[in-house]
């Protein structure tokens, strides 16, 4: 149920005014407007996010319309919540940007006014990071740049999935009901313990992806494999859209050696129901049905990242601050008393560990010094784990450390094992 907004307006000259949505009338437009830009299904995702999904709201749709009430241009937030190790992050998701084709070009930029109104929100709301799955090179010059894994394209021809075989009648597959929603959740939340980041799905937004996606570009069908007692022991998510000719598998729960097997047979027929060439696995490297897809000669086909970056350095480190003490206590550094200076070239900024906590992050201005200095594009892929120091300093000559800040680096920002499934 769409709760009332307060209008937000914000004039832009010529005609044209920034908002965002308010009311039943203003979804109407835009759901038509995202229909028209990315193709119809989107008409359907965009008015059921903003009606019916828990964690969304109305005045994060934002959008340009000219005099004539006609919508030109828009972005969303899409907010998230992740795990990091034992901490709590929350990421803003910039989704569903377009602009009309006659405003895309000339000497300013609609996409430009939206982003920094869309900027605005993610630091008044605490935002420490945004991340989008966007076009190739486009959104750097908004300073986002690739630090997670996205859509893996491990692929997996049917003619490698043997046949059926006996131990298959010892499960039953079908299709996953509201009742299910506990046992979802449970079985999620227990493929998570596997990566050390990833999103937060609670039971409303289960139910959402059940009841809420269907006819939308985000359609998937959820499928449950139950046990001889009929009690549910995995669950995988095929996508209705997406890239490729393949059967996506967009998300699995961790399944037992022969429940994987059977999940793969049933794929395998769903493909072949479908007229779909092979299965597309897009799933974390840890996953059991990837790895028995790995056994069978999956092949890895070339995927894609999540670009990702922050809005605010302080309340980055501040809401990752339980994960790094963890690392520091596990480590010779346990009990660090100490300011360390981050230089990322534009601004400084002061980590002041006290007895092993970070007690503060404060910041210091343009400098020269310091013995870490790092591009600030560069700070998410660090942070989040994707590439370590090593590998950093090997591709980007300006990431440099000195000395023992070099092993006090590793300690911190070790690499990680992160996936995000999707919450939409």
């Amino acid at each position: 149920m769409l709760h009332p907004t307060a209008a937000d307006a914000h004039p832009l000259g010529g005609g044209l005014t920034l908002r965002s949505v308010s009311g039943q009338a203003d979804i109407e437009r835009l759901a038509a407007f995202n229909a028209l830009i990315h193709g119809e299904l989107v008409d359907g995702m965009t008015r059921n996010l903003i009606v019916h999904h828990p964690h969304t709201r109305p005045e994060h749709w934002l959008f340009i319309d000219d005099e004539a009430g006609r919508v030109v241009s828009s972005l969303c937030l899409i907010p998230w919540t992740w795990r990091y190790g034992p901490a709590t992050l929350r990421s803003g998701e910039m989704g569903i940007v377009g602009t009309l084709p006659e405003f895309r070009h000339g000497g300013r930029s609609l996409v430009a006014a939206l982003v920094e109104r869309f900027d605005e929100l993610l630091d008044t709301e605490g935002y420490a990071l945004s991340h989008i799955q966007g076009i190739p090179y486009y959104y750097r010059r908004y300073g986002y740049d690739y630090a997670l894994p996205l859509e893996p394209h491990l692929n997996l021809e049917l003619r490698n999935i043997p046949d059926a075989r006996s131990a298959d009648d010892a499960f039953t597959i079908r299709p996953a009901r509201p009742d299910d929603l506990p046992a979802l959740v449970a079985l999620y939340n227990e493929a998570a313990r596997m990566l050390d980041l990833f999103a937060e799905r609670d039971e409303a937004t289960w139910r959402y992806l059940l009841l809420d996606t269907a006819g939308t570009a985000m359609e998937a069908d959820t499928w449950v494999i139950a046990g001889w007692d009929g009690s549910v022991i995995g669950y995988w998510r095929v996508a209705a859209m997406g890239f490729g000719d393949g059967l996506i598998v967009s998300e699995a729960s961790q399944l037992p050696h022969r429940a994987a097997q059977a999940a793969l047979r049933h794929l395998k027929a769903l493909a072949e129901a479908r007229g779909k060439p092979y299965l597309r696995l897009n799933l974390a490297a840890e996953s059991s049905l990837a790895r028995m897809a790995q056994a069978w000669g999956a092949y890895d086909a070339g995927g894609y990242e999540w670009q990702i970056k922050v809005v605010d350095v302080p309340r980055l480190f501040m809401q990752i601050a339980p994960a790094l003490e963890q690392r520091l206590a596990r480590s010779p550094f346990a009990g660090l008393t100490e300011t360390v200076l981050l230089n990322l070239y534009r601004e400084a900024f002061t980590l002041r560990f006290e007895d092993g906590r970070l007690a503060a992050v404060e910041r210091a201005g343009f400098t020269d010094e310091g013995t870490i200095k790092i591009p600030p594009s560069l700070l998410p892929k660090l942070v989040l784990g994707h590439r370590d120091r090593v590998a950093l300093r090997a591709a980007y000559p300006d990431f440099a450390v000195w000395g023992e800040a070099r092993y006090l680096l590793d300690v911190l920002f070790p690499p990680m094992r992160s996936f995000l499934y999707p919450t939409y």
